[in-house]
């Protein structure tokens, strides 16, 4: 048996664009990725804390220190310039595996510039110091 469980998460990352006539998924800054060890073209589900809606589409990486998110494609109606989101990817854990794990998350603020809080004992000290503390 496998369980499916959060493996990472950024939290209340501000929409920064919408791009109907792009192809469908989420841009999301590199180092945003990076926060969580996200992984490019990975599988996200996406909540939007404004309208409620919830959607799957997958992540890709948008230039470095941009702060970019931006919905593309279909899920460009899904959401607006200045919406907050919920994006998260899981992982399938075998039981034992799953007793002692902890999914890396950070939760942001000032339109993806600051950290407000970050649970990843990987981060580099180098990324963190590319965000306003």
């Amino acid at each position: 048996m496998l369980l499916h469980l959060l493996r990472t998460k950024l939290l209340r990352a501000e929409v920064t664009g919408a791009r109907l006539d792009y192809e469908g998924s989420l841009a999301i800054d590199q180092e945003l990725m990076a926060l969580v060890g996200m992984l490019p073209y990975e599988k996200i589900l996406v909540g939007n804390l404004a309208s409620g809606e919830r959607f799957e589409t997958y992540a890709i990486p948008a230039p470095a220190g941009t702060r970019e998110v931006c919905l593309n494609g279909a899920t460009a109606h899904l959401g607006r310039p200045g919406d907050l989101l919920v994006v998260m990817t899981f992982a399938e854990l075998s039981p034992e595996e799953a007793k002692g794990w902890k999914p890396k998350t950070a939760t942001l603020a000032e339109h993806n510039r600051r950290i407000v809080r970050i649970d990843n004992p990987d981060v580099s000290v180098e990324l963190l110091t590319t965000f306003q503390r």
